[in-house]
């Protein structure tokens, strides 16, 4: 099976050799190496072999935080996302890429989100990204050519206004563009003749019945549930909120168009950073930085950004995360509440700074060391 691509013009060629030679350092940490695989991150930043390579070096510290080479055998998602975020993968297209199916219809967007932490989600998500991709380099070895992109399949029989629910867009819209590119060969929006036109990609034998095919569960079931989830409304008894009570140590009030930070000295490599933390009636913004010297505020681009800023629905469900310290040094947990015009955001939190087993603890000399700075304005 080659790797190779021969259909490039001079120009394109030139620039995946030139792009080749630039990630020659990061080139053995990479999911695949062939050409193919590269093309992705060049056709995407339009063969500008620069921003191809920012691109690139972004994309593997996002699979080193996100631990995304070990998600799919390290990392199962809680169950209620197993059992209430529909979709799944079933069959291959005639060019052999495997199908997505993703069910929107009786999907219960709010229920889940007051069931599940948004990091659960997005680790979902890049779990699929990522059986996907493995599938494709799997039916790429059984046909003796590459196969890259999926067919994707968007059921929306039944999409309401519920599906419309701010907190589920922003989150299903996050960062796969930038870690994914050009993995979707296409997609179909199942609407009026659709059975007709999915026919036409996909043999009667690798559809299921309920979308025009042929193909069933082994017991006779039409809408292949082995593989596809189909769900209804998530049950209140899986809403966070309301059954997890947390005693957080400290309590603060980060104020409209500001941030709030905290730093902690790390003495050691190893040690881990955790931290939990939930608002009272809207989202914040949180990241881990790191910095040279504790006891000076430094805005959040002055700063090395070792887990990226994000907004957490931390007002529907409490956020628990964690962060190996592979480096000593001052690291700042930052709640962001910069992009808030009118509401100030009254924040509860924990942080716990776990040593190194091999290492001795703070009375015996070593540890960590705390200070807080906090309520500074950023443009």
């Amino acid at each position: 099976m080659s790797g190779r691509v021969g259909d490039l013009s001079p120009k394109q060629a030139e620039a995946l050799e030139q792009f080749r030679q630039r990630i020659q350092d990061i080139l053995p940490q990479l999911p695949a190496q062939h050409d193919h695989f590269l093309l992705r991150w060049l056709r995407a930043r339009n063969f500008n072999v620069q921003k191809s390579e920012a691109m690139l070096r972004k994309h593997l510290e996002f699979r080193k935080q996100m631990k995304v080479d070990i998600i799919i055998t390290d990392w199962r998602p809680p169950e209620v996302i197993e059992k209430y975020l529909s979709g799944g993968m079933c069959g291959y297209d005639r060019e052999g890429s495997p199908i997505w199916y993703d069910v929107i219809g009786p999907m219960d967007p709010k229920g889940l989100f007051l069931s599940a932490p948004k990091q659960d989600f997005i680790k979902s998500k890049i779990r699929d990204c990522e059986m996907l991709s493995k599938e494709c380099s799997l039916q790429s070895q059984r046909l003796g050519r590459i196969v890259e992109g999926i067919t994707m399949i968007y059921d929306v029989d039944g999409l309401g206004l519920k599906h419309l629910w701010k907190p589920a867009i922003e989150t299903f819209g996050e960062m796969f563009e930038e870690n994914y590119p050009e993995g979707l060969k296409r997609l179909f929006v199942i609407k009026a003749n659709w059975q007709e036109v999915l026919l036409k990609h996909i043999d009667a034998e690798e559809l299921p019945v309920i979308y025009g095919g042929t193909l069933t569960d082994p017991d006779g079931d039409p809408r292949c549930r082995t593989r596809i989830n189909h769900v209804g409304p998530v049950p209140p008894s899986y809403y966070v909120r309301d059954h997890v009570n947390v005693d957080y140590e400290q309590c603060t009030v980060v104020k409209r168009g500001s941030s709030q930070q905290l730093d902690y000295e790390i003495l050691f490599p190893g040690c881990v950073l955790r931290w939990q933390f939930a608002t009272e009636s809207a989202d914040i913004g949180f990241g881990v930085f790191l910095k040279d010297r504790k006891g000076e505020w430094r805005k959040a681009a002055q700063m090395q950004e070792v887990l990226p800023s994000q907004r957490y629905n931390a007002h529907l469900v409490p956020e628990d995360g964690s962060l190996t310290c592979e480096q000593p040094g001052v690291y700042v947990l930052r709640f962001d509440n910069t992009y808030s015009i009118f509401q100030a955001k009254r924040v509860s939190f924990t942080v716990d700074v776990l040593l190194p087993d091999h290492m001795p603890s703070p009375e015996a000399g070593g540890g960590v060391q705390r200070r807080t700075s906090c309520g500074h304005p950023e443009p």
